[in-house]
């Protein structure tokens, strides 16, 4: 969720600062993520909905960005990137997802998780080798989702194949909404590193 307020992000945070808290990061200082979000949230969050577009698909974008920073610190390269553009990069290539995701949802027909799932997503592949490569990921993103306990596949799929924000998920599921953002949550994380391993 982006920060109520922005005393943290009051002066410009400087590289080295930020590269040091990535490398806190990717040994597992989870104070120094705490530190990293309120340094850049405001700032990526704003790059987030600029893309989308929607707050609260902002504040998705921002959280999976931030579990992936989580994930990924230790493959920043100070090198090649200063830390703020390594975040942006990531956080802009989320955003893109969710508005794929979106516009994939918009499709007018029911998808069932089991039948269809791989030739739907893969509807929009511009070739044969498209085709196949989505078909992959589509076979291998249903295989995924089975594993998956059934409320995190069941919130995953409204959210993304409906479109639902969590208060409607909450509404629609009979849950409460710190439940249904904990469903979604691990259930993304679960569903990256499922992914990750299948690629």
């Amino acid at each position: 969720m982006p920060p109520s307020s922005q005393p943290s992000y009051a002066a410009p945070s400087s590289p080295d600062r930020l590269e040091e808290l990535l490398q806190a990061v990717a040994v597992g200082d989870r104070q120094a993520l705490r530190g990293l979000y309120d340094l850049t949230a405001t700032k990526l969050f704003g790059l987030a909905l600029r893309i989308t577009g929607r707050r609260d698909w902002a504040e998705d974008v921002v959280q999976e960005s931030f579990v992936s920073i989580w994930h990924h610190a230790g493959d920043y390269r100070p090198q090649l990137a200063a830390p703020m553009t390594w975040m942006t990069a990531i956080v802009r290539n989320r955003a893109l997802d969710c508005l794929r995701r979106a516009s994939a949802a918009r499709v007018p027909q029911t998808v069932e998780l089991d039948e269809g799932l791989g030739e739907w997503l893969a509807d929009d592949a511009a070739g044969p080798a498209e085709l196949a490569e989505a078909s992959q990921q589509a076979r291998a993103l249903n295989r995924c989702l089975q594993r998956l306990e059934q409320p995190q596949r069941q919130a995953i799929m409204l959210a993304y194949l409906q479109d639902l924000s969590h208060a409607e998920l909450a509404a629609r599921l009979r849950a409460p909404l710190g439940t249904i953002k904990s469903w979604i949550r691990r259930g993304l994380e679960r569903l990256r590193s499922c992914m990750e391993g299948a690629a």
